[in-house]
């Protein structure tokens, strides 16, 4: 293994231990990628972050084949969409964190810039959250709303469901998932007489 790749592994499960550890994520909710030498490195099917290692990743061409015989995540499009809107982006992560997901229930009458400003990083570290339309998790509904949501912003939230975020490395990517996570908390916290909606 080229020790380029091995840095990449060795953020990758630091940042899921780290993001479970702290109760960002549960289960086997949570899946992230990054990209070495034009394949995407992608949390297998039914991984925990609580216990990941360098060896819970599958190897997926952009195409989705798999390479390394392990099964990708069922939500690989919506990673896969992410790197084909910017070629800046270098890894992506998403989680289930308490605060984007209950943001994320609320009634918007809007589809961009969908936490409020309530204090400056989030726009600094991430830039405008859109939103992206219900979709059952691994649907071709959900791929094809969070596709045709990628021009309203440059990180999103999946309705009642939770955060996407990408980065330059997994590391960026990282630190833009705790700053959505943190903003989401903080306008919860504020905005308390909110509308939710529910699915179905």
């Amino acid at each position: 293994m080229d020790e380029i790749l091995k840095k990449k592994l060795e953020d990758a499960v630091w940042v899921a231990h780290s993001l479970f550890e702290r109760g960002k994520t549960s289960g086997s909710s949570a899946n992230m990628s990054f990209l070495h030498n034009g394949n995407v490195y992608i949390t297998a099917s039914g991984t925990c972050f609580g216990t990941l290692t360098a060896d819970d990743f599958a190897v997926v061409s952009m195409d989705g084949e798999s390479l390394n015989g392990k099964k990708a995540s069922k939500e690989f499009t919506l990673h896969k969409y992410y790197y084909e809107k910017d070629s800046k982006v270098q890894a992506v992560v998403h989680t289930h964190g308490p605060y984007a997901v209950l943001w994320s229930c609320r009634h918007f009458e809007k589809d961009s810039d969908i936490i409020p400003a309530y204090t400056p990083y989030l726009g600094m570290k991430v830039g405008k959250i859109g939103l992206v339309p219900y979709g059952k998790p691994g649907s071709d509904t959900l791929f094809d709303a969070f596709k045709n949501s990628l021009p309203n912003g440059d990180a999103y939230l999946l309705k009642n469901h939770g955060g996407i975020v990408g980065g330059k490395t997994i590391m960026d990517a990282f630190f833009g998932i705790e700053e959505l996570e943190e903003s989401a908390k903080i306008a919860c916290m504020i905005e308390t007489d909110a509308k939710y909606d529910k699915i179905g």
